[in-house]
């Protein structure tokens, strides 16, 4: 096996096993945070408390990785994250549950954008975006094995047995990071040598502001549902095990297409697939609320779940194309950062929606709020090509 491949391999073992411990704990932490007081609002509180420390330390660490290395980055982050998956069992406030969160931000950070990172330097030309889509397979699979694990291990253990089990698959992914993984460092195999670009040039690049601008927009749109979806669930009589099911369909429809889905990124339009997806995907959202029972909300969810199938690769691609330039450890940041700013604030909002106007709310204002969205990416990107066209704008990925 060529040592590009064992990479590929390790990484995408271990951030399935990450990401497999964080989707045990997806359907039922709303539950467990309301058992500790939480209202609406403090919900949004304890997740945003997560996707505010990934947001703050993200740009940092993905300029350190392409200065300093990533394997080191990630082996911390991974062993951060067995530890910080304890600390739950002990948390006995929302305040406490809140800073656990935080916590478990910062190993976060240091862990899939970096991985991200490593497999972007990876990847060749003209075909990142089945490369970068094969990749997110990891990601999405464990998310959606994840609620399906966490609602068995509720019902038959209690509450305590998913986070030991989150413990256990972190710890596992750690050992086999340690083990197996090679260092990657400027001037090696995988990471140019030389200086990443500065922060600026980040919002200079015209595709990179695209990205980033669609991204922000998308996270608050979508942000709420993992969130608000264990909540509304109960109203339409459906069970913890039902909402486990809803959620893991969702991101098995994810995995399921990023390989058919990044084949065709490779050789149709990045952009028309971006828009496409996240099109559906909003109206999908909005209408959330009309479902009256299980069946309805999982064919409404898989749309949901097509949707960002349809755009991922794509995006992924452009955020490669642009690493190539800046970075690939200060792109795969970027691009982390604002997704997790759109992730804070997304869950506040609905919080305030829902103790306010009533749950319904999130979701309708959610799929609106990524319409918007999608319509300003469009038109960004075809101002964007007009001017490359005209010969205005240098640097275009």
């Amino acid at each position: 096996m060529n040592t590009a491949k064992r990479i590929y391999n390790v990484l995408f073992i271990s951030v399935f096993a990450t990401m497999l411990g964080l989707g045990v704990v997806s359907p039922l932490l709303p539950i467990y945070a309301e058992n500790l007081g939480a209202t609406g609002i403090w919900l949004g509180i304890i997740f945003s408390a997560f996707a505010l420390s990934r947001s703050v330390f993200m740009p940092v660490i993905g300029r350190i990785s392409d200065r300093r290395g990533r394997k080191w980055i990630i082996l911390i982050g991974m062993f951060a994250y067995a530890v910080l998956s304890l600390t739950y069992i002990i948390a006995d406030s929302v305040f406490s549950l809140t800073a656990v969160r935080f916590a478990h931000g910062i190993a976060s950070a240091m862990v899939v954008p970096i991985a991200m990172a490593y497999i972007a330097d990876l990847s060749e030309k003209g075909k990142e975006g089945s490369q970068m889509g094969n990749f997110s397979i990891s990601m999405f699979l464990g998310m959606g094995v994840g609620p399906l694990l966490g609602g068995f291990l509720n019902d038959a253990f209690g509450m305590d047995s998913v986070f030991y089990v989150m413990a256990g698959l972190s710890a596992f992914a750690t050992l086999l990071v340690a083990a197996s993984l090679p260092e990657a460092r400027p001037g090696s195999l995988t990471i140019p040598a030389r200086e990443p670009a500065p922060m600026r040039e980040i919002f200079t690049l015209p595709i990179m502001r695209g990205i980033l601008v669609f991204t922000l927009i998308s996270a608050l749109g979508r942000g709420g549902m993992m969130v608000f979806i264990p909540v509304f669930g109960p109203l339409i009589a459906i069970s913890p095990f039902e909402v486990g099911v809803v959620l893991s369909v969702n991101t098995f429809l994810m995995a399921l297409l990023q390989m058919p889905i990044g084949r065709l990124t490779d050789t149709g339009n990045k952009v028309t697939l971006i828009v496409a997806g996240s099109t559906v995907a909003a109206v999908a959202l909005a209408v959330i609320p009309l479902s009256g029972s299980f069946w309805p909300l999982l064919v409404i969810t898989s749309a949901v779940g097509v949707g960002g199938a349809i755009q991922q690769p794509a995006i992924m691609a452009l955020t490669v194309d642009a690493g190539r330039t800046i970075g690939m450890g200060t792109s795969m940041g970027a691009y982390n950062t604002v997704f997790g700013i759109g992730m804070i604030i997304a869950p506040l909002i609905g919080g305030v929606f829902m103790d306010y106007i009533g749950i319904g709310a999130v979701f309708y204002v959610g799929g609106a709020v990524c319409l918007i969205g999608t319509g300003v990416f469009a038109v960004m990107m075809q101002r964007n090509a007009r001017e490359c066209a005209a010969g205005e704008v240098p640097g275009h990925g």
